[in-house]
């Protein structure tokens, strides 16, 4: 954009107007076009800097910092041009660049030092010195400086300063072994965040760390809570992005736990957009994890395939969802080999608890219930240290599912009946459906048909709803022996996704864009499913398709 019709201080004039309005874009458009002409002063250098952030410029914004910096020195500010350095300072550190945020926290301090008397930049030149001892390991370390963060930002009545203090505090409480002061801590910093107490780059910053807190102690509930709470922020900030890709992989966790599952991809693909860098994040990794995970569930396999590949190459392990991937595929073997491999590795206990959950699944597939026995118990313990909901509804789930295998369904009922309630309580619907499933086998094993019957069509409604081709498919081989035999269980997961997009009334070429296949491996697949499926037609394979629910239908 250039200024052409508006001259140089209207343009920054309305610039000022559009960052007070919250309208990010235009700040930047019209603040960048001023600055092209003539350098901004410092208030509006910040002022882009900022939108830039907002907008998802992170690279530009850092340049936008330094100049800030610069000109503030250049100004005989040399306060304002440590608070300049103490952002760099952190914006390195988080991103993993330790040297470069050294040197920007050093000049900070020496800025400072230069001062005399207390001034409220001695608060934010803490803030770095305060993180790198979290990330550190250093609880101990990171609580004082933060508390002293906190107490300099009390004094100056500086809301903002207050609050990041009062965050590091809580983050530092919970590694210190005090759970319920430090999130007690991190729900007062989320009100004032709510609040509209603090900047908007600084709600993205707190929100990813509370979220990561929740995370790190299983409170699902809270991180929805929170997550719902920031959802209603973003409303009213719609030209704001300010989660890191790290955040953006929680935030993704919490939206699949709660069945929004084309919300997690979006947030997925977004946090893979962020982290890919240059340079390249180093929770790439995850987030392509994440992502397979998702097509994995949806029976999308070529695609998980390749994200796995893609997890592993950027020094992530696979699993638990590449062996729970080639038990699908029908390779109980391998899934068992890779699992017994993860299991036998001393991991953190968010993935313990995967590898374990996995783990039982896998071994009463391969029939192997003494491992699924061992792996289940393993899961209870963990769950009863740890105390979290989350964990407590994934051991009984477990546990019920070996108690049934083991013979023992009105064991079993007890069991998955704790579980579900557990999955309910957190607004849980794809393990819940899962839960469901394994109660309606327990009724049929205690031989009562008609209230399996009804808690299997509820689990098929589910599974449709939610698109998990591949539990629809293992339903129909658990309730169906017949049909899946000779119909819908000879199945690929491939076939599946052709027959649900053909049933929706798109051409092969169609078909093709979508999966990302030539329109002749369609008519393949088609081929394959018409002789499969004793089919004729397109129109068959339609009524087909929406017969057996592979369809979502219109309400």
């Amino acid at each position: 954009m250039t200024l052409e019709g508006m001259g140089r201080t209207d343009a920054v004039e309305r610039g000022r107007a559009a960052f007070e309005a919250g309208a990010w874009n235009e700040v930047h458009i019209v603040l960048s076009a001023a600055d092209r002409e003539a350098p901004l002063d410092p208030p509006d250098l910040e002022r882009l800097g900022i939108a830039a952030r907002l907008t998802g410029r992170g690279a530009e914004s850092l340049e936008y910092l330094e100049r800030l910096h610069q000109a503030w020195l250049g100004r005989g500010e040399p306060d304002r041009a440590a608070r300049a350095a103490v952002w760099l300072a952190m914006r390195f550190l988080l991103e993993g660049e330790t040297a470069r945020s050294g040197g920007w926290l050093a000049r900070a301090r020496r800025l400072i030092d230069e001062s005399r008397g207390e001034t409220l930049e001695r608060g934010y030149v803490l803030l770095p010195q305060a993180l790198r001892a979290a990330f550190e390991g250093d609880a101990a370390t990171s609580h004082r400086l933060f508390s002293e963060v906190a107490g300099i930002g009390e004094r100056f009545r500086d809301r903002e300063l207050t609050l990041l203090g009062r965050m590091g505090e809580g983050r530092a409480l919970i590694r210190l072994g005090e759970v319920p002061r430090g999130m007690a801590l991190l729900d007062e910093v989320m009100v004032g965040v709510t609040a509209g107490e603090v900047s908007p780059v600084a709600v993205g910053d707190i929100y990813c760390s509370v979220i990561d807190a929740c995370d790190e102690t299983f409170d699902v509930r809270r991180a929805q809570e929170w997550t719902s709470a920031l959802v209603r922020w973003g409303a009213s900030q719609p030209q704001a992005s300010p989660y890191r890709g790290s955040c953006l992989i929680r935030r993704a966790e919490v939206l699949l736990l709660h069945g929004e599952w084309s919300g997690a991809v979006g947030e997925l693909e977004r946090a893979c957009d962020c982290l890919a860098g240059p340079p390249v994040h180093q929770s790439i990794g995850a987030a392509w994890y994440r992502l397979a995970e998702l097509h994995r569930l949806r029976g999308e396999d070529e695609e998980a395939e390749e994200l796995y590949r893609r997890a592993s190459r950027s020094g992530g392990d696979p699993h638990p969802g590449l062996a729970l991937l080639r038990l699908a595929q029908g390779r109980p073997d391998v899934a068992a080999a890779a699992i017994r491999r993860v299991v036998a590795e001393a991991r953190n206990p968010r993935m313990r608890a995967a590898d374990l959950s996995a783990c039982v699944e896998i071994m009463l597939a391969a029939n192997d219930p003494g491992a699924a026995r061992t792996a289940a118990d393993e899961l209870t313990r963990v769950a009863r240290a740890l105390g979290a909901p989350l964990l407590q509804a994934m051991a009984a789930h477990a546990d019920g599912a070996v108690l049934l295998a083991e013979g023992q369904p009105q064991a079993a009922l007890a069991a998955l009946r704790d579980a579900a309630t557990g999955w309910r309580d957190l607004v849980a619907p794809y393990p819940g459906a899962r839960t469901q499933m394994l109660i309606g086998l327990a009724h049929r094993a205690l031989g009562d048909e008609d209230t399996a019957g009804l808690e299997l069509e509820a689990v098929h409604q589910a599974f449709a709803a939610l698109g998990a081709v591949p539990d629809l498919r293992r339903l129909d081989a658990i309730t169906r022996p017949g049909t899946a035999a000779g119909e819908q269980g000879t199945l690929t997961p491939r076939e599946i996704d052709v027959l649900r997009l053909v049933a929706t009334g798109r051409t092969n070429r169609a078909v093709a864009a979508r999966l990302g296949i030539s329109e002749k491996t369609v008519a393949r697949h088609l081929s394959n499913i018409f002789t499969k499926l004793g089919l004729s037609s397109r129109a068959a394979a339609t009524a087909y398709a929406f017969q057996h629910d592979l369809v979502p239908r219109a309400t």
